[in-house]
């Protein structure tokens, strides 16, 4: 089980903004939000789901080095969905519409977006069609 993922971005004001949208349709909401003013160094945002944000961000002076995958679990073939249109809507890049995925495993459904950074964001649903 993930517990908690965080890397750096390059603009976190519009980086927050992504996350926050494009991640709402799962349930995912900003729980964190810590500017450099407040912290006295970096700033930090988490998201997550009742109070525990288990992806965080952040705009410390580190270099991005290449791209990090982040899985989401979606609760229906719908939520993946929305999560893609949400993305592309924010200014993600496609990179892999919603669509069963047989090379994982039969049952998987799932979408993957470039976010402002490159990273490869995945929204996937890995029971029964609902």
């Amino acid at each position: 089980m993930l517990d908690h993922i965080g890397f750096v971005v390059s603009a976190f004001a519009r980086s927050t903004a992504f996350d926050e949208h494009a991640h709402a349709p799962l349930g995912v909401g900003l729980g964190v939000d810590a500017s450099a003013e407040r912290t006295g160094a970096a700033s930090h945002a988490g998201f997550g789901e009742a109070g525990r944000p288990y992806f965080r961000i952040g705009d410390d002076a580190n270099v991005l080095h290449g791209r990090l995958h982040v899985g989401f679990a979606a609760g229906s073939r719908g939520d993946v969905d929305a999560v893609h249109r949400a993305a592309i809507a924010t200014g993600a890049r496609d990179d892999g519409a919603p669509r069963l995925r047989p090379q994982d495993h039969a049952r998987c459904y799932a979408a993957f977006v470039l976010d402002p950074d490159g990273h490869d964001v995945e929204a996937a649903r890995h029971s029964a069609a609902s």
